[in-house]
């Protein structure tokens, strides 16, 4: 059975974050062979809202909640993660968004199967057939749409979300550390995708529902779109250079984050 690790990156998300626990039912719990939340230095209550419901829901797999030592950005978050499922075995490595966009009952099916084997990154996409978008906008939709037609051309692999909230990846592939460079904020899973087409990870996506209503967005749309096609041309004219140089604003040296809290496995 393969070892799989489940990763919530958690920011000020308090609301929402009790919702995604819900999701974690016995069957889904079943599945998983560990849990962390990552905080990534909150500044509402989210630490709380997570302990008071662990202490009063039972769940029959590991669970802990982690603090990163500093805000290192939502890709940072990401690395911690990956760090921890490197050191501590891990055969795989699930990524769900801690502020209940996704339901990670989308990638139940393809666990029970074990069609994910098949992959190195097996990706939720918002905008393939399949799919369901509750409350996003037609303006957003159509935007992503032609961002992934673009990125499809450049990375020569059809591409149907550049960073969803529901990602799994396979932990050997994590090894070389080749994401350790790429940008620590939203723009990480994008570098992710053009980093992975360059190695040749295999890669597939599969549809999921997406829903946005108590959110709370962090995207500077306008600035984004610039910025990633900043980057996409970058990795057009030198891919190789891309992939190994160093995108961080500000170079980490360690990407490290204590343990606050563990529950009492049922």
């Amino acid at each position: 059975m393969d070892k799989i690790l489940l990763f919530i990156p958690m920011y000020n998300c308090e609301k929402q974050i009790v919702r995604v626990l819900d999701q974690l039912t016995p069957h889904v719990c079943e599945l998983l062979s560990e849990v962390i939340i990552v905080n990534n230095r909150s500044t509402d209550n989210g630490e709380k809202a997570v302990s008071e419901y662990l202490d009063t829901h039972e769940k029959s797999v590991k669970l802990s909640l982690l603090r990163n030592q500093e805000n290192y950005g939502l890709g940072g978050s990401h690395k911690v993660a990956f760090k921890y499922a490197k050191e501590h075995g891990f055969d795989y490595v699930i990524v769900l968004h801690g502020d209940d966009q996704g339901d990670i009952s989308n990638i139940v099916p393809y666990l029970e199967s074990g069609e994910y084997r098949n992959y190195d990154c097996f990706l939720g996409a918002r905008f393939m057939k399949g799919s369901r978008l509750e409350g996003y906008s037609g303006f957003r939709t159509f935007g992503n749409i032609v961002y992934n037609l673009l990125f499809s051309v450049v990375c020569g692999k059809w591409i149907t979300d550049l960073g969803s909230g529901l990602n799994l990846y396979r932990v050997s592939i994590l090894e070389s550390d080749f994401y350790l460079k790429y940008k620590d904020n939203l723009m990480f899973n994008y570098c992710m995708i053009m980093g992975s087409t360059f190695y040749r990870h295999r890669i597939r996506f599969f549809p999921i529902i997406w829903r946005e209503d108590d959110q709370v967005s962090n995207v500077k749309m306008v600035n984004q779109a610039v910025v990633v096609l900043k980057l996409l041309g970058s990795f057009l004219l030198h891919r190789k250079k891309f992939v190994v140089s160093e995108h961080r604003d500000r170079v980490v040296e360690s990407y490290d984050a204590a343990v606050v809290y563990e529950n009492q496995v049922k």
